[in-house]
């Protein structure tokens, strides 16, 4: 099992916790090791081959469609049992990265408008990459004047949160292959160009 970078760092203490919890109670040192393997398994990274159009960045449910200006917004839910590995929803040049600084609401609340969030810009579409209230750590792999390509993987947000592309200006709500509450998978077709 692939897992995300940095994921090792999280489950370590839980580890090593354990061997000194084992020797004073078993069973909670069993149940910490069984923590750390939660994270680890939190933080898998399988892979995935892209589709075609524009691609689902993540793992989760459509919890957001609405237009915003001449462009499109499709958002996706990542719940605790999601992979968490953010993926380029079309290939593209990587302009901006910029972190925003806010509050750490439910993910699929509305008022997540207003959470932490990371946003990676490319000329034609966007991806937001927005905090939980249990997410704290977004990672993005990514750089400024990076190339990636449709499905690579761009980032990392550990523990509940949500992922939104803006489309490029060309795609309509009639593009669409994906409704409110659909389940989808990162690199699998959310749109058709």
């Amino acid at each position: 099992m692939q897992i995300a970078p940095g994921s090792w760092r999280l489950a370590t203490p839980a580890f090593v916790a354990a061997v000194p919890l084992t020797l004073l109670f078993a069973p909670l040192g069993v149940a910490v090791v069984l923590l750390g393997v939660a994270v680890l398994w939190f933080h898998r990274d399988p892979p995935r081959p892209a589709g075609e159009g524009v691609v689902a960045p993540a793992e989760g449910s459509v919890s957001v469609i609405r237009e915003e200006g001449d462009r499109l917004r499709v958002g996706i839910y990542m719940s605790a049992l999601s992979v968490h590995v953010n993926r380029s929803p079309l290939p593209g040049r990587v302009e901006r990265i910029e972190h925003v600084p806010g509050a750490n609401r439910p993910a699929f609340s509305k008022e997540s408008d207003r959470n932490e969030r990371v946003r990676i810009e490319s000329e034609d579409w966007t991806l937001v990459l927005i905090a939980g209230w249990f997410a704290r750590r977004i990672r993005p792999y990514v750089g400024d004047g990076d190339s990636v390509g449709r499905g690579d993987r761009i980032a990392h947000i550990s523990f509940g949160s949500r992922a939104d592309v803006l489309m490029p200006a060309a795609v309509t709500r009639d593009d669409l292959t994906v409704d409110l509450d659909d389940s989808v998978r990162a690199g699998e077709t959310i749109a058709r160009l």
